[in-house]
């Protein structure tokens, strides 16, 4: 496999990882969309969420390569603990698409300061403990144990959360009908199973 071959499958893994882990329905990306539907402060909301996932992909891929390194059964016990908690991921977006819900977002008509904002913001990220579970240790753990591609895949997850949060701060206009409706996330969600199992799959057979 050709160099350019492997970063961009490095790549296109770690996009597709840090894809589905973002998308999922949760209190951050309901305050995200919540501002972009009211146009307010959404270019810092949008940027704030872009610098603190790729902050904390970084410190997982860079700090894991690190240890893992110098610990080879360290790193083939992540993996397969990374591998068991991507089929469980998935198996439970495809349960969730079973029962799809819709993502609503609530109005109460008063608009906030920028810091106020952004304190939310920083608590809806931060005080979410999966956020360190899922961004840092499962993003880390994939990503550091891909050597010298790991800047290649964290690349790919940090364009994923990019768009993401940008396609919802600033699209909230259009994407706000489209996810109000069961049947999309029920989509996605099956999307996301699906995804989470193969690279749950790729894991174990590099294992």
């Amino acid at each position: 496999m050709s160099a350019a071959t492997s970063s961009w499958a490095a790549a296109s893994q770690g996009f597709a990882l840090g894809g589905s882990l973002i998308v999922a329905i949760g209190a951050q990306n309901a305050f995200v969309l919540r501002q972009g539907l009211r146009r307010e402060h959404v270019a810092a909301i949008v940027v704030f969420c872009i610098v603190a996932d790729a902050l904390l992909m970084l410190a997982g891929v860079a700090g894991l390569a690190t240890v893992l390194g110098h610990r080879p059964q360290l790193a083939r016990a992540l993996t397969v603990g990374g591998a068991a908690f991507l089929a469980v991921y998935g198996l439970r977006a495809l349960w969730r698409a079973l029962r799809p819900q819709a993502l609503r977002v609530a109005d109460d008509g008063r608009g906030v300061t920028l810091a106020a904002a952004l304190a939310q913001c920083a608590a809806f990220t931060l005080l979410n403990p999966h956020v360190y579970l899922d961004t840092v240790l499962l993003v880390g753990s994939v990503g550091a144990r891909l050597g010298e591609l790991r800047g290649w895949f964290a690349a790919g997850a940090v364009l994923a959360s990019m768009l993401w949060f940008t396609a919802l701060g600033f699209g909230a206009g259009l994407l706000a009908p489209l996810f109000a409706r069961p049947r999309a996330w029920q989509a996605l969600d099956v999307l996301i199973g699906v995804v989470m199992l193969a690279l749950a799959a790729l894991l174990m057979a590099a294992s």
